[in-house]
């Protein structure tokens, strides 16, 4: 490998905000954030909004989608019925 064109690779903290999972990796994000891990150490950690311990196709739960704020919101901007006119 040439030196000085890699990233630094680092250990880091991944933390779902959702589920509250942590997993610690190796990675070149840096944060300025840090935590203190299971084995004593400190590490940056990186908050991220969606893991697999949080997603639903991973976990089997389905969220609830506000799609009468969208038709409502499309029927003032185009009228009721707007959708059933050819």
């Amino acid at each position: 490998m040439r030196r000085g064109i890699h990233p630094v690779s680092r250990t880091v903290v991944f933390r779902d905000r959702t589920s509250g999972f942590a997993l610690l990796t190796r990675s070149t994000l840096d944060s300025q954030r840090t935590v203190e891990w299971d084995d004593g150490g400190t590490y940056p950690v990186v908050d991220v909004e969606i893991s697999a311990a949080s997603h639903p196709f991973f976990t089997g739960t389905s969220r609830v989608v506000d799609t009468a704020g969208r038709v409502e919101g499309f029927e003032r901007r185009y009228g009721p019925g707007a959708a059933s006119q050819p």
